[in-house]
């Protein structure tokens, strides 16, 4: 059969969205026989490649879209790179200020914290949970070597949502997550332009792609790929979705990638 390629989101689809970033064994022996099949295996998740760690990257992937594609990864190589201008983080830092959101600004080695705003429920948990992964959490806004890729936000009545998203418009796109929290991605970069270098670099087209994932921000994912698959965990995502399986604890990434021929061999 025609080799195949695969993307995954990360949280609630490989992995539990909590701490223990739990995996199911069925997802772990269908990933290791799509791969002895011969077909393409890519995470594809908004997380920047910093936070891609060894619990994802043990799964055996052949690479990585990172931080809603502004990094791309092939076979170890990295292929694609963008950050945001310095004037234009030093732009989007004094408008969450004045917005009274909560932000966490995600560069490719780390993350940058901002002390001169209140640090609500959702950016704190993050924190905390990289504390517990002994990750660096005292870089701030402050620092001299301050930037960012993309960043989120945290968000309640006090914020001025509305005026935050006319002043992200001219560079970031707003992917809103739900329960207060958003997803701000560069206007030039996404999961599907991320897919699209990946498709390019092996030869392949739209029509060879599959992606899965469970949120909203898979959304670009899904217009990339010709089969859309959407994890029965995933909501808001399912009217969206060309096929649903089942949720990844019932086994779903099993089940998709048996349905959709990822066990059968490639052609020679």
């Amino acid at each position: 059969m025609p080799k195949k390629i695969m993307f995954f989101d990360i949280d609630g689809t490989l992995m539990s969205d909590d701490p223990s970033h739990f995996v199911p064994e069925s997802t772990k022996e269908a990933l290791r026989l799509a791969r002895k099949a011969g077909h393409l295996l890519y995470v594809n998740t908004g997380r920047p490649v910093v936070n891609v760690d060894a619990d994802v990257r043990v799964l055996g992937f052949d690479g990585y879209v990172c931080g809603c594609g502004t990094y791309v990864e092939c076979g170890g190589t990295e292929l694609f790179y963008q950050t945001v201008p310095a004037d234009v983080c030093r732009k989007m830092v004094e408008l969450v200020r004045s917005c009274n959101a909560s932000p966490l600004y995600e560069h490719r080695d780390g993350f940058f914290f901002d002390p001169q705003t209140r640090m609500l429920k959702i950016i704190a948990e993050v924190q905390e949970i990289f504390r517990m992964q002994d990750k660096n959490i005292w870089r701030s806004t402050e620092d001299a070597d301050f930037a960012f890729d993309k960043f989120i936000i945290g968000y309640d009545e006090q914020t001025d949502l509305e005026a935050f998203k006319a002043g992200i418009a001219p560079y970031f796109a707003f992917i809103d997550r739900g329960w207060g929290f958003a997803e701000l991605a560069p206007l030039t970069c996404s999961k599907a332009t991320g897919m699209e270098r990946v498709l390019s670099h092996h030869g392949l087209t739209k029509q060879d792609a599959y992606a899965i994932g469970d949120s909203l921000n898979d959304l670009p994912m899904f217009e990339a790929a010709g089969t859309s698959i959407a994890m029965g965990n995933g909501e808001k995502l399912i009217p969206y979705a060309d096929y649903v399986t089942d949720d990844f604890r019932a086994d779903g990434i099993y089940k998709a990638m048996e349905r959709f021929g990822f066990f059968e061999p490639t052609e020679e």
